[in-house]
């Protein structure tokens, strides 16, 4: 059984939107005004490496198949981005606008669909951006952990983490990781959840 990994950079007020600037947010790449170190880049780096897929919303995606083709790096991370199995939903993407290598459109119920997608691969299927997509995927309890990366700024507007949920999610507290300038990669699990994550660490345990 596969497990979905919402990871997000966020800043303290829960805005996910346009942190690398490409989306015409008033307040877009936001999460370049700091340093978040090689601790960050490692954090994300593992997390993508571990994951088997790569499930995302359409505006997420169409951003990502324009940008990542045309990057080379030296670690992988572009590699394994343009490489591993892909799946956007939208319901109006067209077969023919799907052209990142190993894509596939899923146009069916969101819910049976991610469900499909667990019963089918074991390892970690990775939800980035893709506002809407997140908040289906919590409303419907099918986030099995949570990856922010918190950035210590408040944006007062734009698209958030987490939206208007029937019933509250209380969060188990797995790993929290300082990194430079006050930023913090901080990985949660709905409470029930199976996680693989480090046991929980506090901030005052951690310098």
């Amino acid at each position: 059984m596969g497990r979905i990994v919402v990871t997000e950079f966020m800043s303290l007020d829960g805005v996910m939107e346009d942190p690398g600037g490409a989306e015409s947010f008033r307040h877009g790449g936001w999460s370049f005004r700091f340093e978040r170190d090689d601790r960050g880049n490692k954090f994300k780096l593992d997390e993508l490496l571990a994951a088997d897929v790569l499930l995302l919303g359409r505006t997420t995606y169409l951003g990502f198949a324009k940008a990542w083709p045309t990057i080379e790096d030296p670690v992988g991370f572009a590699a394994k981005m343009n490489t591993m199995p892909k799946y956007v939903v939208s319901s109006t993407l067209g077969d023919d606008e799907a052209t990142w290598a190993n894509s596939t459109v899923l146009r069916g119920d969101v819910v049976a669909e991610a469900t499909a997608l667990k019963e089918r691969f074991a390892g970690d299927i990775l939800v980035e951006g893709s506002a809407q997509l997140v908040h289906t995927l919590s409303e419907h309890g099918l986030v099995d952990e949570y990856r922010l990366m918190v950035y210590p700024i408040v944006l007062g507007s734009g698209k958030r983490v987490f939206g208007d949920l029937a019933d509250a999610t209380v969060l188990n507290l797995d790993e929290i990781i300082p990194l430079s300038e006050g930023v913090l990669a901080v990985t949660y699990h709905p409470k029930g959840a199976p996680s693989e994550g480090a046991a929980a660490v506090e901030p005052s345990d951690r310098r």
